[in-house]
């Protein structure tokens, strides 16, 4: 049993599998942290700094809600903590489960890019070539 999973997510709907495989791994004091990574632009000469700012904080919020969202989905009595973080997401994965000392990272074999039955998505590929912390791999089965 694992006294500390990162669960990243991504809104992209498989969470009830990757909830599955967290519920049974977790200690029973163990704590799971819901990450999800908003994306960030940068201004440049053709847009207006408003108008990416905009855009930034529609990637914040629902960035926010995608955690907030998984977090109910998990049965009662479970110690769950929701985190955004802003950045590119595979970097920033394996950064927070360095900083939060987790045990192991249980994601999702494809997110929001499509494929899924075909080809490991390319978040989940990268958090698995370059994790120095045990990575869960969770196939989605539709």
């Amino acid at each position: 049993m694992y006294k500390k999973i990162l669960l990243p997510t991504d809104g992209s709907g498989y969470a009830n599998q990757e909830i599955d495989r967290v519920t049974k791994l977790i200690a029973d004091d163990g704590e799971i942290i819901i990450l999800s990574v908003a994306g960030k632009l940068s201004p440049n000469a053709f847009q207006r700094r408003k108008h990416v700012q905009e855009v930034n904080e529609g990637m914040y919020d629902e960035a926010k809600e995608n955690a907030e969202l998984m977090a109910k989905e998990f049965p009662e009595g479970y110690n769950i903590k929701t985190m955004v973080k802003t950045g590119f997401p595979a970097e920033t994965i394996n950064k927070v489960a360095e900083e939060e000392g987790v045990e192991l990272i249980v994601i999702s074999a494809s997110g929001k890019s499509g494929l899924h039955k075909f080809i490991i998505g390319s978040v989940a590929e990268k958090v698995l070539k370059t994790s120095e912390i045990d990575v869960l791999l969770v196939h989605n089965t539709d």
